[in-house]
């Protein structure tokens, strides 16, 4: 468990939990947030990484404890960011995909942010406040050349934003999401087979609709820091696309070639 709490500044005060911090993007956003005050709680399974509170989202009772913890520790949660994700086996034809597999996308991607979102509404509608977060993906709103199980749980994760906004919107509680691009990170290097980011971060420029913008993980952060603080306050329903516009191409035009 790491408790971090630096400068003041855009979530001064906040308590944050965030799921599947221990790397990639989960990791930006918790040192991000710390600089910007908040006290930020990890919860991932990547015990080699980094102190933090051990958690298997897909386990009702993991997903418990580590909001009880943040009470136990600062006496409220301001902000449940649903993070972890996995990708599974990195095969597009239908015919190759197995039930196990498909089940352990779905469990993480999206009960796992089910679980999330219902231990820390159980919480925040005492105090009639609250933020609830998820990740989604870019593949939510384009096809994306991913994974079947892994582009249904991103949808899913969109609905279930939709549907819990109009749920927890009558307890002040704001629910969003963040859809991401590619992104340089431990998990898209494995799945490319790579083991430097700096060439996860060079095949995704060349892809790109947006040229000559080195993304990293931080921009994702930056959104997430965004839809957690008092700056989104009216902000409840969103998916908002981290892309640089590569949602909106035709591929089928060649702009990019």
């Amino acid at each position: 468990m790491k408790s971090y709490y630096l400068c003041p500044f855009r979530l001064q005060g906040k308590v944050a939990l965030i799921t599947g911090g221990a790397s990639g993007i989960g990791e930006s956003t918790a040192r991000l947030f710390a600089r910007n005050g908040a006290k930020v709680l990890i919860a991932d399974v990547q015990s080699e990484l980094v102190p933090y509170i051990h958690c298997d989202v897909t386990k009702d009772s993991h997903v418990e404890n580590v909001v009880n913890t943040a009470i136990s520790l600062h006496g409220k949660l301001d902000i449940m960011f649903n993070n972890a994700g996995i990708t599974g086996k990195y095969d597009t034809a239908i015919s190759s995909v197995e039930r196990e597999d498909f089940k352990k996308v779905i469990d993480v991607n999206l009960y796992g942010g089910f679980l999330g979102a219902k231990h820390a509404a159980r919480v925040m509608i005492p105090k009639k406040k609250g933020c609830i977060l998820f990740t989604s993906s870019v593949v939510s709103v384009s096809y994306g050349g991913f994974p079947h199980p892994y582009s249904a749980s991103k949808h899913a994760v969109v609905g279930l934003t939709k549907n819990l906004t109009v749920e927890l919107g009558q307890y002040g509680i704001r629910v969003n999401c963040i859809s991401p691009a590619g992104m340089p990170t431990p998990l898209a290097a494995r799945t490319m087979g790579v083991v430097d980011l700096k060439q996860v971060q060079e095949s995704i420029l060349a892809t790109a609709n947006l040229k000559g913008v080195m993304v990293d993980c931080n921009d994702v952060a930056e959104a997430a820091s965004y839809l957690g603080s008092e700056e989104s306050k009216f902000v409840s329903g969103l998916n908002l696309v981290v892309d640089g516009g590569y949602s909106l191409r035709n591929a089928g035009y060649g702009f990019n070639n």
